[in-house]
């Protein structure tokens, strides 16, 4: 699953440049969820966070977009929400990137849906 991403950035590098993203905005409930070892998973990593505005989901993605770009040039390969801006999905293939607002993320709760994966809750030190 190595599509769109240069040779020496990782999953794990991918993941830590997202959370970057998502700190900068001051995004809230931050966890990297690793699918790795769950069957089927359809990538390697989800990175979900809560945005408790309109405005706060727009600027976690952008900034999420701009700090991926700034270190691997690499934009998503497929995104989808920003219209709407309840849940904005940001798919870098290996790492898909779930900005919610809050009342959505308890409605979809992904955590519960994708339970057999690892969940790490990011500290304001991960990245």
């Amino acid at each position: 699953m190595r599509i769109n991403k240069p040779k020496d950035l990782s999953s794990e590098e991918l993941c830590k440049l997202v959370v970057k993203g998502m700190q900068e905005k001051k995004a809230v409930d931050i966890v990297v969820m690793d699918l790795r070892d769950v069957k089927n998973a359809i990538s390697d990593y989800f990175v979900i966070c809560s945005g408790t505005s309109d405005t706060q989901i727009d600027a976690i993605a952008d900034s999420v977009e701009e700090e991926v770009f700034k270190a691997s040039k690499i934009n998503p390969w497929h995104e989808e929400g920003k219209m709407n801006r309840e849940w904005i999905l940001l798919d870098y293939v290996d790492v898909v990137v779930h900005v919610f607002k809050k009342e959505r993320r308890v409605f979809y709760d992904l955590e519960q849906l994708w339970g057999d994966a690892e969940i790490h809750l990011v500290e304001e030190t991960f990245a």
